[in-house]
């Protein structure tokens, strides 16, 4: 009842009073009264989006005041060290590695900001996940990198919290957390699947509430405290969930908590042990079936409840369920919850981590009990979340808020530690993971399909494609970089042994089986899925251990790991039931027992200083071990051969990512290590036969020409032989893991990673494998990257390419690095595509070109190695072993005998064997010389195994077995045959038992033999002969087909070579001349002493046989006796040994490929002169040659008609009436005019709230006042004629300078149409390409008929006077034009004029008041040439000091564009009574004011726009004008203009200068010049103008605040000068464009006298040594004081009424700066911070991706649908407004430029680069990014220059959708 009467009362007086009564010491019926309220405010069977609730909650929280004023209260009292601001996903965030302790430590941007990081590794990075701040916390970041506010610690001084502020919060909020969690219970229902939109219904109606607690962890560390008590509190849990008995609901709501648990497939620890039920959801382990003991534990055995079941698709093998003997099963399926907090989370896990409440979660971290207790819910909960997260929907969502809060736990070392020995936390993760990976095994079907015991994980199954197993990895490799947490791990011997059973599930994953009939149907992708498992699950475990690994202490670990991982390897043989020979055509690339065992012994050696023996197992298992890996590296070579063809395109990839750089140094180097082991430790014989055989080519090593191969095509057979042998140099160069030091592989990786191309700094940090632990020292970033880089290579500052395309920043290898450390066999270890080793030697090939070393084509180059570390030693054996030496044997002699399958890599890698043979030689042979007696030798081919001694050991005869039809069995043996030769025959048939035969191909084709031999003796020598019987047969019988190959029979070959000999004659050979070999030792014994080794180590095969040859005869006597025999014995040129016919075929065939070499260079040759004269002709190349293209006809009589080409027909001919010619022109609407204004300094792009950007200073917003202005006081049509318009909008036309007849261009047209490729133009819209340039074009402006450019003498003074001139002009001007409409020229002139209009908007075109009217038209016509004549006065630097033809002139189109304005302009003709022509040139009567009363006077001669007058006048008269009449035109204007400046400056002066200037002028008026003196015309135009009163008193007001110089007569007669040069400018090129006069070039001080020489307006008596005075120019037609006297009372009537706009009419300054975009600032993090988070100011919202103008600086939503209009996006409607359709914006979050162009957009490139040149493409890296003020130049310059169209090629469609 008192509830009821407190909820009706006033919510805040209720709070005040209960907070009152609680606050007495006597509390019990406060406690009471709120109790009851507390019930019927949170009912749970309210409906949850009743927010009444909360309100209430707020009230009694605040205890009656304002709940702000609260909050601030509380907020005064947060004690917070930390910043813990926690972010969801997209947040942009920084990272810095110089003062995080923990790889994932992350800063808010407000804390990166107010820290100090200058000079530090860090990096801003978009969150993935979500994150929190690190700030303050000193257990993952250094206290140096603390921002201000967290360095301090705050806590201290923040006064204690008073007990009656947060009272109430003590109370109600127990109440309120368990009325969110009744609500959570109910909306589970349970157990029938709940569909996620259900889920999402009830988060929706609690989204106010959550984010209500959500706000209480955002005041601070004293509401945390009190919100840690209350959620840890045991009590009040037990209290208030049990459900009292009384309460129906809250008993059905306990039901439901109680079902849910269950059907999680968990059960509370209470329930299990009453009942006695063991329920094993899902027990996993140790797999009892690998072999390993059962673990103590719970011995039920169940089968694995399969929560997948009805899902097993189609074509996947049937999964396998494994009997499990459990490690723990209280891990995986029992939970208990005695808080708040535990059940907060569990609800949170149920309902799949909503966003809200993972933040809550985390919100409350900084405080340290909680944080304790709530990672130990976490993990308590662990099993639950995996569990969870395996049958979600929306799995990477929640992976990432799994990781969002994990990360925040486990990267903290304390936190780590605590819960790993109290809550078993590796214990847990283990299980886990081995409980997720055993949902998807399958039965391998590696070596033996139908008995295989071993069980592998499926990488097509879900669960590994969609990486979901990700966030549980992550973590464990996270606590496992925590030292006391790996050394648990690796103490634990239980764990380790389940680890490793965990790693065997992906050992043989992903099986390739090669597919020999027809190719495979359906390529499998799932070999991503395998790669990113094994590096993520198996590889980065494995690091992260590795790096507590690292010092002697450690030694007992590796001991343990290394024991386990050879126990698990034997297990796995066991299960896959392997013996000796891998089974064929199959590989798998995936062997992680191999790795880890690889690794733990590499670091052993290393770092530990442990024996390798120790640590190895007996030659049997090493065998074994070796198998596989080698397997791979033949696969690696079959797939590289193209053998594996049929398996599709993804065998290749599978090939290529094993070697690539993310994966190297976890897979091949892995490999190739053991192998290194393995090869130091076996019989060298024996593996290197294994090898050969591996590899397939056991058959190819035979002496004879002739060969069976019954495992190979015989186009795979050289392939296969290079891969062979370039492994071997491989295996015996490499030293990665055999000695070589950290900052030794660093050098090499780097060095290999440029010899293949130059590379920007990121790629190179990308592609050097780092050491996967961020501790190790060589992580890229650390200084020793940089200090590495800086010593091997060179940096190329980012260049542009003439067309346009950007280079970045790259590094490139220094002189000395290709000198002496280019290395090809670590180029080749590191190439992901073979290309790339060809690339690098061609580099190499050009640097020894370049550096005058060698100029031939070179060979690889012979690097000497690091000495190996002692424990490897034996790995040189394999250098003296003899099965090696005959192979190398019968290689050089199958070379030198030119049999097939032979090639100059077969014979380099030869050589390579045979140096790194004598750079190795063994210690143990004393005796150098030994007699070299033959008879000793028969049954074998070699003396001893020492590579010195055998390389001059000759062999005679061989025996050989060859197919029948080979050409050696025909051959009787020679007639002098010695009888020696024949018992030797016999000897050897003797001993052709079991024995090695003595032949070569007997020797090397028993390899196999030889190897089975020394496999069984090794096994014999192992275990006893008991198990011999037991053990199978070798598997291996199964593939070697016998009898199917043809009948093969016994031939005897002389050979009589030693390798030696056989080297000479291969010098011959390659050198093509006898004797080539006599090196300078031979004579001289002391040479040896001074070899030249710079000679030696650069160059092709015959420098690498001399530099053997002479090492061989350094090192041992006998080998150099024995080349000075073989030297002396050839004088007489010995033929080889082979018939006839052949040795003819090979010398024609060398002839003819050298003719066709010749013919081919001729050819070439011609091509290449023709390409260079196309280029000249038509492109723009700079050369004399070029202008006469143009100037057509001006080599012809002046008469003559120009002739155009058309560049379709490819005829020649003039333009006409009914076949006009056209040029190929692109119109484009521009604003770039209107963007120019006064200042010289660029405006700047705002960067904070109090900068801004005004548009009125503009050329535009300038001229659009203007006519404004005008048309409020004067006659419409009048107005329309006095300005220009299309500063915004006008039409600009270029040209590519290509003509083509109108009809040949629209059959192209209508082609392009029917053509369907996709093109980047749209020919509906009229665009094309030119046809021959590829110019982008959209229009043909056709060339008029006639003559071309009028030359005329330009000297010749016209005898008319200037009266009789202007009298003409008017004449001519009354002509009306005449237009026939019948012609195809007329026709197609119409048509252009229509691309012209439509190229611009509309509201471009229309000023005129009357809509529709003619003078609209009008206009547009002359302004289009008048933006085209200033735009080309732009492109020339604003003045024509440069004179001469500029690069547009020459494509200039103007000529041809004024023709077809002009013709346009003649139709509409001006009413001679408003003709300016005549108020210029005539006196006219006073007009009675009182008949114009209705209509507005005509605009004023003095606020007309001379330019535009000059324009009007020279395209309405008949055309082609005369030169005479033009310079008449231009003196007449001159006059105007003339006083338009005296009148302008004339407003400027002080009244009193200006009265002074007027006395002064008077008194020349009457001397002989006074019309051509300023001073008098100054004077006159003063006295004229101070007749209207009010007009220079207005003037004065304003002038009085800006002037305040003194002018003297210099100063006004140069302020004159530059007043009318605009006008001489516009004039000149005009001129130049109709009459074709050149453009004198001169210094910018003498443009105008040089100007006015040129229009004739000098007088014929100017001295050029003179002063010019600007008066001297002007030329009246009749008198000059009376005509001005007219122009200024037109001014002064205006002036009586609207002074104010008569003096801002008068000064107009016609001076306007080049164009600019915005001044940028340096560093782009100043855009980035304030744009990146600023709202829309259309649509006031943040927008995903922001974009600024950079022509204006306006912000806009690129893409954004808020902001769309008309059903266009924002950024192109504000291209169309700012720049009539052309847009250049940045785009904020990617840091790139888009130009937007019509209706096509390109991605331009960026401006800003970071400090190594390069460009960041939506800011991946995040690095620091700087201005490049080069590539800004030239994004102006392509802006200004109209040319984005032609330099930018990637163009698409836009679809208005930017």
């Amino acid at each position: 009842m008192m509830a009821a009467s407190l909820l009706r009362r006033d919510k805040k007086s209720t709070a005040a009073h209960l907070k009152a009564e609680l606050n007495r010491t006597d509390n019990s019926s406060g406690v009471h009264q709120l109790q009851e309220l507390l019930d019927s405010v949170l009912n749970p069977e309210r409906p949850a989006g009743d927010t009444g609730a909360l309100e209430w909650c707020k009230c009694l929280l605040a205890g009656g005041e304002e709940f702000e004023e609260f909050c601030k209260t509380v907020r005064s009292y947060d004690n917070a060290t930390l910043c813990g601001l926690v972010w969801t996903a997209n947040f942009v965030a920084y990272r810095c590695r110089t003062c995080g302790i923990s790889p994932c430590m992350s800063l808010c941007a407000e804390c990166f900001n107010n820290g100090d990081h200058t000079g530090h590794d860090f990096n801003m990075f978009r969150s993935q996940a979500g994150g929190a701040c690190d700030c303050g916390d000193s257990n993952v970041m250094r206290d140096s990198g603390f921002c201000r506010r967290h360095r301090s610690k705050t806590g201290t001084n923040v006064p204690s919290v008073p007990r009656d502020l947060l009272l109430m919060s003590e109370m109600v909020l127990p109440r309120f957390i368990i009325y969110i969690i009744q609500y959570l219970r109910d909306g589970y229902s349970e157990p029938d699947p709940v569909s996620d939109r259900d889920l999402q219904k009830v988060l929706q109606k609690l989204e106010p509430q959550i984010s209500f607690l959500e706000e209480l962890t955002k005041m601070g560390g004293a509401m945390r405290t009190v919100l840690t008590k209350i959620l840890t509190n045991q009590q009040s849990y037990k209290d208030l969930t049990m459900g009292q008995e009384e309460n129906v609901h809250a008993k059905k709501n306990y039901d439901k908590y109680l079902s849910a648990l269950k059907s999680s497939g968990l059960v509370s620890s209470d329930e299990k042990n009453a009942s006695g039920v063991i329920e094993l959801a899902a027990g996993a382990g140790a797999l009892s079936d690998l072999g390993a003991a059962a673990v103590a534990g719970d011995p039920a055995e169940s089968s694995i409840e399969d929560d997948q079941d009805g899902s097993q698709e189609v074509g996947q093998r049937k999964r396998v369920k494994l009997s499990s003997s459990t490690k723990d099963p209280s891990i995986m399926d029992v939970l208990k919850h005695k808080c708040f907090l535990e059940e907060l989370l569990f609800w949170t896990i149920k309902y799949e981590f909503p966003q809200k409440m993972v933040t809550f979660l985390l919100n409350m971290l900084p405080d340290q009990d909680y944080k304790i207790s709530f990672t130990r819910t976490f993990v308590q909960h662990y099993a639950f979340i995996m569990k969870t997260l395996m049958k979600s929907h929306e799995s990477d969502t929640m992976s990432n808020r799994i990781v969002h809060i994990s990360v925040q736990l486990f990267s903290n070392e304390e936190l780590a530690r605590h819960v790993t020995e109290e809550c078993q936390l590796l214990d847990i993760m283990v299980t886990v993971l081995l409980y997720m990976m055993e949902s998807c095994l399958v039965k391998s079907e590696l070596q033996d399909e139908e008995n295989n015991r071993h069980v592998v994980v499926n990488c097509g199954e879900a669960l590994l494609k969609n990486n979901t197993y990700w966030p549980l990895v992550s973590d464990f490799i996270n606590i496992l970089s925590h030292q006391s947490v790996a050394k648990k791990f690796l103490e634990d011997q239980s764990l380790l042994m389940l680890w490793m059973s965990f790693v065997s599930f992906f050992q043989g994953m992903n099986l390739n089986k090669r597919e020999v009939n027809e190719h495979v149907e359906f390529e499998s992708q799932t070999y991503y899925a395998a790669f990113a498992a094994e590096l993520e699950a198996c590889a980065q475990p494995m690091w992260g251990l590795l790096t507590h690994c690292k010092v002697k202490e450690t030694q007992e670990y590796t001991k343990t790991v290394v024991r386990y991982c050879l126990e698990t390897l034997q297990i796995w043989f066991d299960s896959v039931n392997f013996v000796d020979e891998p089974a064929p055509h199959q590989v798998s690339f995936h062997l992680p027992l191999h790795r880890y065992y690889a690794m733990f012994l590499s670091k052993a050696v290393k770092c530990q200083g442990l024996d390798l023996d120790s640590l190895l197992p007996d030659q049997e298992m090493l065998m074994k071990i070796m198998i596989h890996p080698l397997q791979i590296q033949a696969s690696l070579s079959e797939i590289h051969s193209n053998m594996w063809v049929r398996n599709g395109l993804q065998i290749k990839g599978q090939a290529m990512t094993y070697v690539q750089s993310h994966f190297c140094n976890s897979m091949i180097d892995p490999d190739i290590y053991l192998l290194q082991v393995c090869a130091s430790r076996l019989d060298p014989d024996y593996f290197i036969s294994s090898v050969f055989e591996r590899f397939k080519v056991v058959d190819l090593l035979t002496m004879a020409s002739q060969h069976q191969n019954t495992v190979l095509d015989p186009e795979h057979e050289r392939p296969m032989l290079e891969g062979a042998l370039t492994f071997l140099v491989l295996l015996l160069s490499l030293r990665i893991h055999l000695g070589m030091a950290d900052d030794d592989i660093l050098r090499a990786e780097m060095v290999s990673q440029l010899c293949m191309n130059d590379r920007t700094h990121s790629a190179l940090l990308d592609l050097i494998p780092e050491n996967p632990n961020p501790k190790s020292g060589t992580v890229p970033g650390s200084s020793s990257f940089e200090a590495m880089l800086s010593a091997v290579a060179d940096f190329k500052a980012p260049v542009f390419e003439p067309g346009g395309s950007m280079q970045q920043g790259m590094y490139t290898p220094k002189a000395e690095v290709w000198e002496k450390e280019f290395d090809p066999i670590m180029v080749i270890l590191r190439t992901v595509y073979r290309r790339d080793v060809q690339t690098a030697m061609d580099r190499y090939t050009a640097f020894l070109k370049e550096s005058g070393f060698f100029s031939g084509n070179p060979w690889p180059p012979y690097k000497e190695r690091t000495p190996l570390h002692p424990c490897y030693k034996g790995l040189a054996r394999l250098l003296h072993c003899k099965t090696l030496h005959i192979v190398l044997f019968t290689l050089l002699y199958k070379i030198s005998m030119d049999h097939q399958n032979m090639s100059e890599h077969v014979l380099c890698m030869v050589l390579y064997l045979i140096e790194l043979g004598l750079d190795n030689v063994l210690q143990e042979e004393p005796e150098e010389e030994e007699p070299c007696i033959e008879e000793h030798c028969h049954d074998s081919w070699f003396p001893g195994t020492n590579l010195l001694s055998n390389l001059h050991h000759v062999i005679n005869f061989v025996r050989v077995r060859v197919p029948e039809t080979a050409p050696e069995v025909k051959r009787e043996p020679p007639a002098s045959t010695s009888t020696d030769s024949s018992s030797f025959a016999q000897t050897s048939r003797r001993f052709s038992g079991l024995q090695r035969q003595n032949s070569g191909a007997a020797q090397v084709f028993s390899l196999v033999a030889e190897r089975r031999r020394k496999f069984q003796e090794i096994i014999n020598r192992s275990s006893g002969e008991a198990s011999q019987a037991v053990r199978p047969k070798s598997s291996a019988t199964k593939w070697i087909p016998h009898g199917s190959t043809p009948q093969l029979t016994t031939a005897i070959l002389e050979i009589r070579e030693s390798m030696i000999s056989l080297l000479i004659k291969l010098h011959h050979k390659l050198s093509a001349k006898q004797n080539s070999f006599c090196p300078p030792w031979m004579e001289d014994p002391e040479a040896f002493v001074r070899l030249d080794s710079v000679k030696y180590s650069h160059g092709d095969g015959i420098s690498a046989i001399e530099r053997i040859l002479t090492k061989a005869a350094f090192r041992a006597r006998q080998n150099k006796r024995c080349i000075q025999e073989i030297c002396m014995k050839i004088s007489p040129p010995v033929p080889p040994k082979r018939n006839g016919p052949a040795d003819k075929k090979t010398m024609d065939k060398e002839e003819r490929r050298q003719k066709a070499r010749e013919r081919q260079q001729k050819l070439l040759a011609e091509f290449a002169s023709r390409q260079k004269s196309f280029m000249e002709t038509a492109m723009d190349v700079e050369s004399p040659d070029a202008d006469v293209a143009m100037d057509l006809g001006s080599s012809e009589q002046q008469d003559s008609e120009i002739l155009y080409d058309c560049v379709i027909c490819g005829q020649s001919g003039p333009s006409t009436e009914d076949r006009p010619t056209g040029l190929v022109v692109l119109l484009q609407a521009s604003s770039v005019l209107g963007h120019r204004c006064k200042s010289t300094e660029p405006k700047r792009l705002p960067t904070s709230d109090e900068e801004h950007i005004y548009p009125v200073d503009t050329c535009a917003a300038t001229h659009d006042v203007r006519l404004t202005t005008l048309q409020r006081f004067f006659n419409d049509s009048s107005c329309l004629q006095s300005v220009s318009i299309g500063w915004e909008g006008g039409v600009y036309v270029q040209t590519c300078g290509h003509t083509l007849h109108i009809d040949c261009h629209k059959s192209y047209m209508e082609s392009l149409r029917n053509d369907q490729v996709l093109q980047g133009f749209s020919v509906d819209k009229g665009e094309f390409t030119c046809p021959l340039c590829r110019q982008f074009a959209n229009s043909v402006l056709p060339c008029y008929p006639g003559r071309g450019v009028e030359k005329a003498p330009c000297q010749t003074p016209s005898n008319k006077n200037l009266p009789v001139l202007v009298k003409e002009v008017e004449d001519l001007q009354e002509q009306l034009g005449t237009f026939s409409s019948e012609t195809n020229l007329s026709r197609e002139m119409e048509s252009v004029i229509k691309d012209i209009k439509n190229t611009t908007q509309k509201k471009y075109m229309d000023y005129s008041k009357n809509p529709g009217s003619p003078d609209n038209d009008f206009l547009f016509m002359y302004s289009v040439a008048r933006t085209n004549l200033e735009l080309e006065l732009v492109h020339r630097g604003g003045d024509l000091c440069c004179g001469g033809a500029s690069a547009a002139a020459k494509r200039s189109c103007l000529n041809q564009l004024f023709h077809v304005l002009a013709m346009h302009m003649r139709l509409y003709s001006i009413d001679s009574a408003y003709n300016p022509w005549t108020r210029l040139t005539q006196l006219t009567q006073k007009r009675d004011s009182h008949v114009c009363n209705d209509e507005r006077p005509e605009v004023p001669l003095l606020f007309r726009d001379v330019p535009s007058l000059l324009i009007i006048f020279v395209l309405t008269m008949p055309q082609p004008l005369h030169k005479e009449h033009f310079t008449c035109i231009v003196k007449v204007l001159y006059t105007l203009q003339y006083m338009h400046a005296i009148a302008a400056l004339s407003v400027k002066f002080s009244a009193e200068e200006r009265l002074a200037w007027k006395n002064s002028g008077a008194l020349k008026k009457h001397t002989s010049d006074a019309e051509k003196s300023w001073e008098v015309l100054l004077s006159h135009g003063i006295s004229e103008l101070s007749k209207g009163n009010r007009f220079y008193e207005v003037a004065t007001e304003e002038i009085s605040m800006i002037s305040s110089s003194i002018w003297s007569p210099q100063s006004i007669e140069y302020a004159l000068q530059q007043f009318c040069l605009p006008f001489l400018r516009i004039s000149s090129l005009l001129q130049h464009h109709l009459f074709g006069d050149d453009l004198p070039s001169c210094l910018s001080e003498e443009e105008f006298p040089v100007l006015a020489n040129c229009l004739g307006l000098l007088p014929s008596a100017f001295q050029p040594s003179n002063q010019l005075h600007s008066a001297s120019c002007l030329d009246w037609s009749i008198s000059a004081f009376e005509i001005i006297s007219q122009w200024c009372s037109e001014v002064t009537e205006f002036a009586d009424m609207n002074a104010e706009h008569a003096v801002t009419l008068v000064v107009q300054d016609p001076h306007w700066t080049a164009p600019r975009l915005l001044h940028l600032p340096e560093n782009y993090n100043t855009i980035f911070q304030y744009y990146h988070r600023k709202a829309c100011t259309f649509c006031n919202k943040v927008p995903k991706d922001p974009a600024l103008c950079l022509v204006c600086g306006t912000f806009v939503c690129l893409k954004g649908l808020c902001c769309k209009q008309q059903n266009c996006c924002e950024c192109v409607l504000h291209s169309q407004h700012c720049g009539a359709a052309t847009g250049i914006f940045l785009l904020i979050n990617a840091s790139v430029i888009i130009i937007i162009r019509g209706h096509r957009f390109c991605l331009w490139g960026a401006v800003y680069l970071d400090a190594h040149g390069e460009e960041d493409r939506d800011l991946r890296r995040g690095k620091p990014l700087y201005l490049c003020e080069e590539r800004y130049k030239v994004l102006e310059q392509q802006w200004v220059s109209h040319t984005f169209d032609h330099i930018n090629k990637r163009w698409g469609p836009h679809y208005n959708g930017l």
